[in-house]
């Protein structure tokens, strides 16, 4: 057990939280369990992508929710940290997705992945990755066949758009 919160640790070594900056942060269930699976558990989770947006938090620019993970890009307000947004969103999703399980106790591994997107142009790569993780996975064999991801661009966003204050 001591292991696993240690590598938490070292995931928040030289993490470096800048507002308007893109981020790819990936968070993982405890012990990988695979209940993520359905559209009301991944429903769960994309709500509170949708709150953290609304609340000014962060702008989502693309995600995929897999069966016991999942990968989130998006761009940080001006005013919270990255590390208080992931937060959020896991505790948030976590008591929801308990409380719809009827389950109790941990649901999200400690600590998150994040990868600061450095350059402008990347956007639409690590958004293609994102969307493709089901077809790495070997889950479907065509992305149209995964519901449970979202891209800025499907729709016509645009993920330049800035985050008013």
């Amino acid at each position: 057990m001591q292991r696993a919160f240690g590598g938490a640790r070292l995931l928040r070594k030289g993490r470096c939280s800048l507002a308007g900056q893109v981020y790819m942060i990936t968070a993982c269930i405890w012990q990988r369990a695979p209940i993520l699976d359905t559209l009301a558990t991944a429903r769960l989770i994309v709500n509170e992508f949708r709150l953290v947006q609304e609340e000014r938090k962060a702008r989502t620019i693309t995600y995929v929710i897999m069966p016991d993970h999942f990968h989130w890009l998006i761009r940080l307000g001006q005013v919270d940290d990255l590390s208080g947004v992931v937060k959020q969103v896991k505790a948030r999703s976590g008591y929801r997705i308990n409380k719809h399980l009827g389950r109790r106790g941990r649901l999200w591994q400690p600590g998150f992945h994040d990868w600061a997107i450095r350059e402008e142009p990347d956007l639409r790569a690590v958004a293609r990755y994102i969307v493709a993780n089901p077809l790495r996975a070997g889950l479907v064999e065509d992305i149209g066949q995964w519901p449970y991801w979202d891209a800025v661009w499907v729709e016509g966003g645009d993920e330049d758009r800035p985050l008013e204050p």
